[in-house]
């Protein structure tokens, strides 16, 4: 008679188990799913190229970013060139020298940014920028994998700016994300990033973890 009632209660102690493995389940399938979203949506072209703007802004972190901003710059698209994030003790001429740029032809249009050390840092410090100078525009030049999350910082610190996106393309993101194992961390990693930009005003943190430069 006894055998009836444990076999009850034994059922009763799975069934919150089995609802966690349910719910982790779902977790797991819903992050490989936003996993290959994100990865399969990476820019592979810059979509606008035309249009200007009252500021370039780029983040810093692979040298095609400086690149790109010192030659759109040079192209006339913007009155002024805002480098966020640059190590304490680079000043433009450094910069300059480094990309093997004249100082004499563009020194005079360009902003160096020292106190971010993030993405979000970035953001709030261009927001600054952009607000001391009165600037309603602005061009960003990032890695393609990591635009997603800068405009995502960018247009929270901003609101009321327009932000063209500029994405350039390095050599470590590879076609075949997931067949190589250097981009798969990479977009592992970056997407992880996202994630947690994109839930943390709801964790009601204001400020992200500790990161590396993207």
């Amino acid at each position: 008679m006894s055998a009836a009632p444990a076999s009850a209660a034994s059922a009763r102690q799975r069934r919150p188990l089995a609802r966690l493995g349910a719910a982790a389940s779902v977790l797991f399938i819903a992050y490989i799913g936003g996993l290959i979203w994100f990865a399969q949506t990476i820019a592979e072209v810059v979509e606008d190229t035309a249009t200007t703007t009252d500021a370039i802004v780029v983040l810093t972190g692979g040298s095609q970013r400086v690149q790109s901003g010192l030659q759109l710059l040079t192209a006339g698209k913007a009155k002024k060139l805002f480098v966020s994030g640059v190590y304490h003790g680079t000043d433009v001429t450094a910069m300059l020298r480094t990309q093997r740029q004249s100082p004499d032809a563009v020194q005079c249009c360009i902003v160096l940014g020292h106190s971010a050390d993030n993405t979000y840092g970035n953001a709030l410090e261009t927001a600054a920028w952009m607000r001391q100078e009165g600037y309603r525009s602005l061009r960003l030049v990032t890695a393609n994998y990591h635009m997603r999350r800068a405009l995502l910082e960018f247009e929270r610190a901003m609101p009321e700016a327009r932000i063209i996106p500029h994405p350039v393309f390095p050599d470590s993101v590879r076609e075949r994300w997931w067949a190589w194992p250097g981009t798969l961390d990479l977009i592992i990693g970056e997407y992880d990033k996202y994630l947690w930009a994109l839930i943390r005003p709801w964790l009601g943190s204001s400020k992200p973890d500790a990161e590396q430069p993207a």
